[in-house]
């Protein structure tokens, strides 16, 4: 097949779990198909364009550098974000260059297939009704849940204007396209109900659990760790969460309790719990996130916001220390409470789960080996990536 992907971003450095899943997806694809690859190109950052040909036939760079979000400019998008139909987080993305790009690639070549891989190159892509569109997320979901855990009345306002609008899109999207894929089945049955389009396809999680195993025993120097992009809005409110509401209960019964915060560009926030707290690092971005899973007992995912499914936590099975999550952390992954993870909404049962297996060496290693059976036994990226083809040509799936 010859495939069209565009994506807002190139898949190096790889920082966030969207990059992880279409590189893992692609470099398999790649292997058997022709992928041309369209996405913004950020001259600051030319690890993304030198190494495209890892899972493209050829790549079209778009000279395009999103709002930094600490700018005043971002301020100013914000604010026109309030009079404009199209939610804010699709609006800064929209591109003519891109457009352009692709209007010319579709009269120039002939495509089997054009991916819009997650809702925010949408706006760029002519002809959206020929168009497979890739879900990661749900993203009104996350829009919502922002919604309901906002801190004031006046970011509840905005959040619920933004969630508003981003359903009324995401849904005109959705109905638009030829198909639909979404990453888990919790988000196709979600997307049928709320958007009215039947037969969404799903495609699995994968995890590369040969490369996440550790290379020798790591006596572990790290209570407990979380790993994830720190400038991504769930993951801050997670830790915000946990360190307001967890964190106190934690350090009332075990007050020597490390944790290590692994994730890029942390918020000043963020950093500060570091300064306040001696047994808590923050690291910003890192060249390897293995050795710190490795170091650490137990893996914490404390998120209430989020769609689609945390690939952090299956690299922390395979990486064989086991997962300290809420139930919105880890949607749609299939891992059973006491099984193969603990599962905790409240702070107390959260701070309650990671002490009791912090104290329980034996039921960290139960709990670990029932999960790396799981996802070497289920999850590997050839399978994601064989049922994304299927998706691609099974004529009586997806949304038409």
């Amino acid at each position: 097949m010859k495939i069209l992907w565009v994506k807002t971003d190139f898949l190096h450095p790889t920082t966030r779990g969207g990059q992880i899943r279409t590189l893992e997806l692609l470099r398999c694809l790649h292997r058997r198909h022709e992928i041309h690859y369209v996405a913004f190109h950020d001259p600051r950052e030319p690890e993304g364009l030198a190494r495209a040909s890892e899972y493209c036939s050829k790549a079209y760079p778009i000279d395009f550098q999103l709002t930094d979000k600490a700018s005043p400019a971002f301020l100013v998008e914000l604010l026109e974000g309030l009079f404009s139909s199209t939610p804010v987080s699709i609006q800064r993305c929209v591109s003519s260059a891109m457009k352009a790009q692709i209007e010319q690639l579709l009269h120039k070549e002939r495509f089997d297939h054009v991916i819009c891989d997650f809702l925010s190159p949408a706006p760029n892509i002519p002809q959206l009704e020929s168009c497979v569109l890739f879900q990661h997320n749900v993203e009104a979901v996350i829009w919502k849940r922002r919604t309901e855990h906002a801190s004031d009345a006046l970011r509840r306002f905005y959040l619920k204007r933004q969630a508003d609008r981003m359903f009324r899109y995401e849904g005109a999207v959705c109905k638009k396209v030829r198909k639909v894929i979404a990453v888990s089945e919790d988000d196709a049955a979600l997307m049928r109900d709320w958007y009215g389009v039947p037969g969404i396809d799903a495609v699995p999680t994968g995890v590369d659990a040969e490369y996440f195993k550790p290379r020798s025993p790591v006596p572990p120097a790290i209570d407990l760790v979380f790993v994830g992009s720190m400038d991504w809005a769930p993951n801050i409110d997670g830790i915000d969460w946990f360190q307001r509401e967890v964190l106190p209960v934690l350090l009332r019964k075990k007050p020597d309790c490390s944790i290590a915060i692994v994730g890029r560009k942390p918020p000043r926030a963020v950093q500060q719990l570091a300064e306040t707290y001696p047994r808590i690092q923050v690291t910003g971005t890192v060249p390897d996130v293995r050795p710190w899973l490795w170091g650490s007992k137990v893996s914490i995912v404390p998120l209430r916001v989020g769609g689609g499914t945390r690939l952090k936590i299956f690299e922390a099975m395979a990486a064989g220390i086991p997962v300290v999550s809420t139930t919105v952390g880890a949607e749609g992954l299939g891992a059973k409470d006491g099984e193969t993870i603990r599962l905790a909404d409240s702070p107390e049962k959260f701070a309650e789960s990671c002490l009791s297996l912090l104290d329980d060496a034996a039921e960290r290693q139960r709990l670990s080996e029932r999960a790396l059976h799981m996802i070497t036994s289920l999850y590997s990226w050839e399978a994601a990536a064989t049922a994304f083809e299927n998706s691609l040509t099974d004529p009586h799936g997806g949304s038409r």
